[in-house]
């Protein structure tokens, strides 16, 4: 059996924008990909980003809000930042991985300092995430012609 390729989704307190993240990618590829997310704290789940993706059709109001500590000796094949080192401070490094990407997902809290409502912030970083997410999957899934095996870079 194939080893299936490891992604790892990392912001602030994984309580938004890594959790959408995580639950939009696992909805297009299924179990292809092994796929966590955690956060340099344990948040709260939020309840606008549980209502966001209910939008979608994607529930995940049962989602755990994780700690990157227990991931750190473990090695994955992508590494996905969506925080801004310089703009929040607790984004977390993770050392690990073969290849890093950090996607520019402005934070909800950086919406609502120019003027957007919490929901609509949400809903605007779901949408950036999800962009981000179909750009991945586009850039790394390879379907061989003629055949159903599909292999990732």
């Amino acid at each position: 059996m194939a080893i299936r390729p490891r992604v790892l989704f990392l912001c602030s307190e994984n309580s938004c924008r890594t959790q959408m993240a995580e639950a939009l990618l696992r909805d297009i590829v299924g179990d292809e990909l092994d796929i966590h997310s955690a956060g340099a704290h344990a948040g709260e789940l939020d309840p606008d980003a549980v209502l966001a993706m209910q939008e979608v059709g994607i529930d995940i109001s049962g989602a755990q809000t994780k700690i990157v500590d227990p991931y750190l000796r473990e090695k994955f094949h992508y590494v996905i930042t969506l925080c801004d080192r310089d703009q929040e401070r607790t984004c977390p490094v993770f050392p690990g991985a073969i290849w890093r990407q950090t996607w520019p997902v402005k934070s909800i809290h950086g919406h609502q300092a120019e003027g957007v409502s919490r929901q609509v912030a949400v809903r605007l970083v779901r949408d950036k995430i999800r962009e981000h997410v179909h750009d991945f999957v586009r850039e790394h899934h390879h379907t061989e012609k003629g055949k159903q095996r599909s292999t990732w870079n």
